[in-house]
């Protein structure tokens, strides 16, 4: 059996920009609702469970998009490069 897997194309943006995009997004949406974004982003990526990450504005289904690794990866080349 064939594996016919979707590919995603994104246009003009690298994968990293892509990954930036969805952390300020979601910290947007975690902010908005009153939330401590740092507090319950970290308790995503340490636990993996999506519940830290509220589905106001479509957050949680945002984050999913992208494997924590990733995240974190993100997280830590941006710190390092400021």
């Amino acid at each position: 059996m064939e594996n016919y897997e979707t590919q995603k194309f994104q246009f003009g943006i690298s994968r990293e920009e892509y990954i930036k995009t969805i952390i300020t997004s979601v910290y947007a949406a975690l902010e908005e609702k009153g939330y401590n974004p740092v507090s319950q982003m970290v308790g995503y990526i340490l636990s993996g469970d999506p519940t830290y990450i509220t589905s106001h504005n479509n957050a949680r289904s945002l984050i999913r998009k992208v494997e924590r690794d990733e995240l974190l990866e993100v997280l830590v080349k941006e710190y390092v490069n400021k």
